[in-house]
């Protein structure tokens, strides 16, 4: 009997999350959102050298093939987010890899909402990237596109595709190093070989702090 009245719990529970949302995803429909649980990550993870930011959210290391090179950490699977900005009635357009491009989609805004004291406050993503060595801004006109992911064969002696974000944990992509993600920027491999980009270490919090990653979708 108590097996049976726990199950009712969890099936009342879980009813009460949207469909498109899963475990670190809350989808706001008054603010055409997608809020994401993150943690602000390490910057050095591998042995011997610090490499500039490449992407905006991925998993953590050794799960992500970009820790190495983002602001900060998920533990989502990028296909939900895909789902999700879906549901807000996004239409995912077509990743660029390389100098094949650019990029299409629908245009999302993404923010940090970081602890603030007792409360907290949301940032534009572009004021927490900066070059290091000028400490010049991340370019204020670069816009992020709902892209959606190419596919990829997890297994490639089978025909078996699968959502490519799923098997390198990517999100967000600056720069078109990898078409493995759900959303790139407008920047291009070009900007890549003369942007440097590393974290404003005077606003972005210290390693490990929880924020929250907002995408809103630009109707």
């Amino acid at each position: 009997m108590t097996g049976f009245v726990l199950g009712l719990v969890l099936v009342s529970l879980g009813s009460t999350m949207a469909p498109q949302e899963s475990s670190g995803i809350k989808i706001d429909k008054d603010r055409n959102a997608v809020i994401i649980d993150a943690k602000v990550a390490p910057r050095k993870v591998l042995k011997d050298e610090i490499y500039p930011i490449e992407v905006i959210a991925c998993w953590p290391h050794p799960k992500g093939k970009k820790a190495h090179e983002t602001v900060v950490s998920i533990d989502v699977k990028p296909s939900d987010v895909h789902k999700a900005l879906e549901s807000l009635g996004g239409k995912a357009g077509k990743p660029a890899r390389g100098e094949m491009g650019p990029a299409r989609g629908q245009e999302v805004k993404i923010f940090l909402e970081i602890p603030d004291g007792s409360g907290s406050k949301k940032i534009s993503i572009q004021r927490f990237l900066l070059d290091p060595k000028t400490k010049e801004p991340f370019p204020r006109d670069t816009t992020f596109l709902f892209t959606g992911s190419a596919k990829t064969k997890v297994d490639p002696t089978k025909p078996e595709e699968t959502y490519g974000a799923d098997v390198t944990g990517t999100l967000i992509a600056i720069f078109p190093v990898t078409d493995e993600t759900v959303i790139q920027s407008s920047l291009t491999m070009k900007d890549e070989k003369n942007l440097k980009l590393e974290v404003n270490k005077d606003l972005l919090p210290k390693e490990g702090t929880a924020v929250k990653l907002i995408l809103e979708l630009v109707k």
